[in-house]
């Protein structure tokens, strides 16, 4: 019987695992981030419109998430949109006009430019557009929030 029972907490603990993350971007100008899921929290710093964020926790009308750096922090739920964008975390990315290291340099971004996120690629790339509108692909190894 505990053998039925080890083997439900396992298979649990799998599924689990196997969830995909949840990700969305700041849809406000500008928005605090909190360290306590309410407006009487100590406020700790300003996120800028587009910013990508892993969800954490819902807890009625707050969000916990993560950013790109990894910091843990609250933020109103009506600041965030379903819209997923992605920030480029290495000193420099190329947008590509293909999923190929030998495509063509579409454009080159700087470190924390945010790019929307189109669609999934092959592995190792995903399709993005800039908001100057170039669209290609960018390797997933130089940004956050896929």
């Amino acid at each position: 019987m505990w053998r039925r029972a080890l083997i439900a907490v396992a298979m649990g603990g799998c599924a689990l695992s196997a969830q995909a993350i949840d990700y969305r971007s700041v849809a406000v100008p500008a928005a605090i981030l909190f360290d306590a899921p309410s407006q009487a929290g100590k406020k700790l710093y300003l996120i800028k419109a587009q910013t990508p964020v892993e969800v954490v926790v819902r807890l009625e009308g707050w969000i916990k998430v993560r950013d790109a750096e990894g910091s843990l922090a609250w933020i109103e739920a009506r600041n965030l949109t379903e819209k997923r964008t992605l920030v480029v975390t290495a000193p420099k990315a190329e947008i590509r006009q293909a999923d190929k290291p030998e495509a063509a340099v579409v454009a080159e971004l700087e470190k924390w430019v945010a790019v929307d996120f189109v669609e999934p690629a092959s592995p190792g790339w995903a399709k993005v557009r800039h908001r100057d509108g170039a669209t290609g692909y960018i390797r997933s190894t130089q940004v956050w929030g896929l």
